[in-house]
């Protein structure tokens, strides 16, 4: 018996199969091989082609049957990780009406500032727990301003999993947790909406069906079939953004519990039990995988712009040249806790959200030219990023959220000995990797759905636990001097 999971990310598809009774994956693959294309006809648009996501699906699913060499029968269920934020319109036909525009294009912030302005920073924030943004919302206010004619043919309007799903079964559904990411769900009414969409002119009509995460939301027919090489009328009984699935696929769902990824950007993702929300907005909640109206589990979302991309641009332009990342982390270690003083403001990577969209570039501060080197600069890099996620942490335990315990894949800067031990001295929490992705996660989230495991623990008893970084209790006061130290640049920059 096994789970087929896919991930549709902006730079590829994976799917995943998984074996049911041991939770391993048999086979996994991803297209295309090289980066998928962005569309951006002017600056800060980005697009992609639904349709292209649909063929990268197909080539990984005949890649993994053909690896596996399973019956397509012995699939019991389909979950679907997908890029969060996107927009993708189709008519009744459903044919998809133009490019899907994706969650980095920013063409939609001032439709999501005005809206914010207009309904009331208040209104926004109690109900939907974040500002419109430049999210899904916001995005269909500039179809409707921009193209209307097209805006005019809309039938429904769905996010890139919710088309995904449409394409395997003929049906258009969406979640809970997929409306509160594109900013239609009112929390406080338990409902769309309505005040949101009244503000942007839209109509009832153009929201999909509501299903729970985990639940039947279809089935694969047989157009689907043929072209998959599926079994018509396998179950697709989950999906979920990005974000909220990796936390899934650490085992990331109760109040307290944080997932973490540290890529070229960093996420710190922590389940609230409450209702609530930041009052400046600097990080994102929406509805976390297993939130209903009887439990409240919301997912409170931080995103740094500024992670491993500051690790590769020190490896490139300040490291000794042909070095690798283990020999950098040898030579960083060399350095002290705190870099001997020096500090790095790690966002040049663009505004960061989580300082109130301002974009304060990265800076090197404190170098003395008599006795740092190469490996200060190292080290004050890894930790610049580590203190950014504490202070980003530090927002999210104002809202409630008590961050005792970190669970992150084994992977990108979570690789680094320095960037954990800092993590867990900074923080006080404990951090646990493992051996998962997205993909994976998916697939386990189907078998939930289709009640092939009864809760998550049963579907996550075999997830493989590959190491656990204790704080180092001894050092805790030379991390927190250095964490101080750096927060005061920060802010003193801030002030400018």
């Amino acid at each position: 018996m096994f789970l087929l999971g896919y991930d549709i990310g902006s730079s590829s598809v994976k799917a995943s199969l998984v074996n049911a009774e041991t939770g391993k994956s048999i086979a996994s693959a991803f297209f295309p091989k090289t980066e998928a294309e962005i569309i951006a006809v002017s600056p800060g648009w980005a697009e992609q082609n639904p349709d292209s996501w649909w063929e990268y699906l197909k080539c990984a699913t005949t890649e993994v049957l053909r690896e596996s060499g399973i019956s397509s029968a012995e699939i019991k269920a389909i979950g679907i990780s997908y890029q969060m934020h996107g927009l993708v319109c189709v008519d009744k036909d459903q044919q998809v009406l133009r490019p899907s525009i994706i969650w980095c294009d920013s063409r939609a912030v001032p439709y999501g500032n005005k809206a914010f302005e207009t309904l009331g920073e208040e209104q926004c924030l109690s109900h939907l727990l974040n500002s419109p943004g430049n999210f899904t919302a916001s995005k269909l206010a500039w179809i409707k301003e921009n193209e209307p004619e097209l805006y005019e043919r809309i039938y429904k309007i769905m996010l890139p999993g919710d088309y995904i799903a449409m394409k395997l079964s003929g049906e258009i559904c969406t979640t809970i947790s997929g409306l509160s990411e594109g900013i239609f769900w009112d929390f406080k009414k338990n409902q769309v909406a309505d005040f949101l969409m009244k503000h942007y002119g839209f109509d009832d009509s153009l929201i999909a069906d509501i299903k729970p995460t985990f639940a039947e939301q279809g089935r694969v027919n047989a157009i689907a079939a043929a072209e998959l090489g599926l079994k018509e009328g396998t179950p697709i009984t989950y999906r979920a953004g990005d974000q909220p699935n990796n936390a899934l696929s650490l085992n990331v769902f109760n109040p307290g519990e944080i997932a973490s990824t540290a890529g070229t950007s960093g996420v710190v993702y922590g389940v609230n039990g409450n209702v609530n929300y930041d009052p400046q907005s600097r990080v994102n909640t929406f509805a976390h995988v297993n939130h209903n109206a009887e439990q409240t589990r919301l997912g409170v979302l931080l995103c740094i712009n500024g992670t491993g991309i500051l690790n590769s641009w020190v490896k490139r332009n300040i490291a000794p040249e042909g070095i690798s990342y283990d020999d950098m982390n040898v030579l960083a270690s060399k350095a002290p806790i705190g870099s001997a003083g020096v500090s790095i403001l790690p966002f040049g990577n663009g505004a960061e959200r989580m300082l109130n969209n301002r974009e304060i570039g990265c800076s090197i501060r404190g170098v003395d030219f008599n006795t740092h080197s190469k490996q200060h600069i190292i080290r004050a890099a890894q930790e610049g990023i580590v203190f950014s996620f504490k202070y980003g942490i530090d927002i999210m335990e104002e809202m409630g959220i008590r961050v005792n315990k970190i669970h992150a894949g084994h992977a990108n800067m979570f690789l680094s000995p320095i960037f954990r031990g800092t993590l867990a001295g900074v923080t006080g929490a404990v951090i646990e990797l493992y051996n998962t992705d997205g993909s994976v996660g998916a697939a386990k989230g189907a078998g939930i759905g289709a009640g092939i495991y009864k809760d998550n623990k049963e579907a996550f008893a075999t997830l493989e636990k590959l190491d656990v970084i204790e704080p180092n209790v001894a050092q805790r006061q030379e991390y927190a001097d250095a964490y101080e130290r750096w927060k005061r640049r920060l802010e003193k920059s801030m002030s400018k």
